[in-house]
């Protein structure tokens, strides 16, 4: 199976997670835009969504499911998101998408973390995905050198403007983006809280302290479920 077709695998296995007449957290990326197009054959089962980036509100909206901003909504039933790495524990790397620090907060809150994943980014150890941490753009220097000396190889995450330059690439959040290679994560947890009180660090994109409750990993014998 093609990696498209695990991620279509996992996001169809993902539909039987949703709550019927609440509200559903959707995360960010390829695995994500997935679910956001099976999720629209059964929107009229669902009260709403809570969306973890601007491109996937647009997404859901361009389905016609109704997107809620979070202060307007007291729970979440389930948030379904995909993952750059997990582990067998349920800790996770994410943000390649740019999206941590939403996806954080909409999984902080949410009754159940549903990881949908191809079998790829089951690991170990984490940190082959080099790890993606927000910062105020003032703190990017300072928060680099922080992050080499825990043993990590920073690198600011850039993009390509029109007149052909790079520039730092910026958040949702006005932020900029890290992303910190040569790590072997022996313990995210610890690595996870450490970071967090980096001053100037706004997320990390270690998702150990609030893990995934379930992984539906796609594989080439069909999709696994992980509980964790």
């Amino acid at each position: 199976m093609t990696q498209d077709e695990l991620k279509q695998a996992v996001a169809v296995a993902a539909i039987h997670y949703v709550v019927d007449g609440e509200i559903i957290g959707v995360g960010t990326g390829s695995t994500a835009n997935f679910f956001i197009d099976e999720l629209a054959k059964i929107k009229h089962r669902i009260k709403g969504t809570v969306a973890s980036s601007e491109a996937t509100a647009a997404r859901l909206r361009g389905h016609g499911i109704d997107v809620f901003d979070l202060n307007e909504v007291t729970s979440i039933a389930v948030y379904i998101d995909g993952a750059d790495e997990i582990t067998a524990s349920g800790a996770m790397i994410k943000g390649g998408g740019a999206a941590l620090t939403r996806e954080k907060i909409v999984a902080s809150v949410s009754g159940k973390f549903i990881c949908i994943a191809d079998g790829s980014k089951l690991v170990e150890v984490m940190g082959k995905f080099p790890l993606p941490v927000e910062v105020l753009p003032m703190a990017r220097a300072a928060v680099m050198r922080k992050l080499t000396a825990l043993g990590g190889q920073p690198k600011l995450r850039t993009m390509r403007t029109n007149a052909g330059s790079d520039q730092a690439f910026i958040t949702d959040n006005g932020g900029e983006i890290i992303d910190v290679a040569g790590l072997a994560i022996l313990d995210p947890v610890a690595l996870e809280r450490e970071i967090n009180q980096v001053p100037g660090v706004i997320a990390v994109g270690l998702f150990a302290l609030r893990g995934a409750d379930v992984c539906l990993l796609g594989t080439g014998d069909g999709v696994k479920t992980l509980t964790f």
